[in-house]
């Protein structure tokens, strides 16, 4: 289910989805399709996709806050995490873990590829599986699209099997948080050349998570401003001069 609430800021838009949802913060994944900065309606509008036991790519929040960075929800662990109830350990479910290991593993092995998957970490409503095989780069896949199929047909599995309310993380090498750093550049190195030229860039086509990692690294910056264009899943993000923040830089002759 998808739905749309208006806000001043994201976070007064998140609070009325709560409530009118009736739903917990860490049960929907919020997509920001456009910001508006400036003038007296200062607004941002944000999408909400409820998680529901579909077979839709499913995504961690944020992996962890950086400076300049602003994301909202849990971060995808490392070795050793705070979970959501504190640093309580929810406890495993060996036969529900067993069942999507199993499964994954399966799925590599059909792909003609080595690889064993072990539990990453757990959450109540959300847990991580690790994929280690030497041949990491076709179960990534380009721009992780693989790895978001494996994810997305593991969450499928998983409603067959009864766990309708399971929420699956896949990760491999550590891709989610490498490509998080690597989108937090992108961001400030197209802003930068959005800045000079006066102009709007238009990036590749980026999955949810991708796009409002996007929209929150820059939503700080009073002379940018970014929206989402396209259909479907993977949409594209514009980054949009809109100024003016001081004189045009001087080119060098």
């Amino acid at each position: 289910m998808i739905k749309e609430f208006e806000g001043r800021t994201e976070k007064e838009a998140i609070n009325k989805a709560v409530k009118e949802l009736g739903l917990e913060r860490d049960c929907f994944d919020v997509e920001i399709v456009e910001t508006q900065r400036g003038g007296l309606f200062k607004k941002a509008n944000v999408k909400i996709r409820v998680h529901t036991s579909d077979s839709e790519v499913d995504y961690p929040a944020k992996y962890g806050n950086r400076p300049g960075v602003q994301t909202s929800g849990n971060a995808l662990p490392s070795k050793k995490r705070a979970t959501d109830s504190g640093d309580e350990a929810v406890p495993p479910d060996p036969e529900f873990e067993k069942t999507i290991i199993e499964y994954i593993d399966n799925i590599i092995s059909l792909m003609g590829i080595d690889g064993k998957t072990s539990v990453l970490f757990r959450e109540k409503r959300k847990t991580g599986f690790n994929i280690t095989s030497s041949e990491s780069s076709f179960i990534i896949g380009r721009k992780g699209k693989t790895l978001d199929a494996l994810q997305a047909i593991s969450s499928t599995y998983a409603a067959h099997k009864g766990y309708d309310d399971a929420r699956i993380i896949t990760d491999c090498e550590n891709y989610r948080l490498r490509r998080e750093e690597s989108l937090v550049r992108l961001a400030y190195t197209v802003a930068d050349r959005v800045r000079e030229s006066r102009l709007s860039f238009l990036l590749e086509p980026m999955n949810p998570f991708d796009r409002r990692l996007i929209h929150t690294t820059l939503n700080d910056l009073g002379d940018i401003e970014t929206k989402s264009e396209g259909r479907g899943l993977y949409k594209q993000v514009r980054i949009i001069y809109k100024g003016p923040n001081g004189p045009r830089p001087k080119r060098s002759r």
